[in-house]
């Protein structure tokens, strides 16, 4: 299922225009059909594909009720632009083709709409949501997405008063203010406060992230407890579905643990085991070797 994008400005709107045009619109006798081997997947920021073998079934049953939306690359093979869900459950469903609408689009056009086709889907986890919006905003801007990565903090650090860059009147920041607006599903400032963070999770929250195994906000949480043994405990309990606020507490209690001192035995510990004996100096070696014994003996 789609959202319903806010108003589109021009940019979107031609990007989104054979969407909207095809969007349950069902196949027809006598369309356009091609086998499976000339069709070639696009790059894309999902990476799980959902309830794939419930589809396969239903299109062993019904066939592809919708078609897919391709565009030649003029070898014989056409890319995917919208449809590769579809495109996986009918290969899994054993068919050696399926209806399709061709379009002419640029290869920009295409990633455009691949990219904002995929960001309207429901089941899209957050991390991949952060992912296709720097991509979008990447191609529109033109702009390596580090730089776009870069151009959000600016503004985020303008608006809060810390910049005096007049970097938010700047036309690169009005199109990423209008493409939000677009899109309809969060604003650039909380996009910058709550989305751009994962990008800087540990791998084991980004993979468990990428699985649906928890929310972003426990990841946000769990991304504060720098000692990985914690961390794994926390996030076991996480998956088994501890809620957000016990989840809170219990990072707390672990970061108080965190920064409290360490003993100073298990510092004298450490020295002892950087220590070289033999680089000391004669007297205080045999001193050291000495302290040692009787630590020995009154440890023994």
């Amino acid at each position: 299922m789609s959202r319903k994008p806010s108003p589109m400005d021009p940019f979107l709107a031609r990007a989104l225009s054979a969407l909207e045009e095809m969007e349950g619109k069902p196949v027809q006798a006598g369309g356009k059909t091609l086998p499976l081997e000339v069709l070639v997947p696009s790059p894309q920021p999902r990476k799980r594909f959902e309830n794939l073998e419930a589809l396969a079934e239903s299109i062993r049953e019904k066939g592809v009720l919708q078609p897919l939306l391709v565009r030649p690359l003029g070898d014989g093979r056409y890319a995917i632009v919208a449809g590769e869900r579809r495109y996986r459950a009918a290969r899994m469903a054993g068919l050696s083709e399926v209806p399709v609408r061709v379009v002419e689009l640029s290869e920009k056009e295409a990633r455009l709409l691949a990219l904002v086709e995929n960001l309207q889907r429901e089941d899209l986890n957050p991390y991949e949501e952060t992912v296709g919006v720097l991509a979008l905003l990447s191609e529109d801007l033109g702009k390596p997405v580090e730089e776009v990565v870069g151009l959000l903090h600016r503004m985020q650090n303008e608006k809060r008063g810390k910049a005096t860059q007049n970097v938010l009147g700047s036309p690169e920041a009005r199109r990423v203010e209008e493409v939000f607006k677009a899109l309809g599903r969060m604003t650039w400032e909380s996009f910058v406060q709550a989305r751009l963070p994962l990008l800087s999770l540990p791998e084991d929250l980004k993979a468990a992230l990428e699985e649906g195994a928890i929310p972003y906000t426990a990841a946000l949480e769990l991304k504060k407890v720098k000692d990985e043994a914690s961390r794994k405990v926390l996030l076991e309990e996480a998956r088994a579905g501890l809620s957000l606020r016990e989840l809170r507490a219990r990072v707390r209690e672990v970061l108080r643990k965190e920064k409290a001192p360490r003993p100073w035995y298990r510092e004298v510990g450490e020295r002892l085991l950087r220590l070289d004996l033999e680089a000391l100096p004669p007297e205080r070696r045999a001193l050291v070797e000495r302290k040692l014994k009787e630590l020995e003996e009154l440890l023994g």
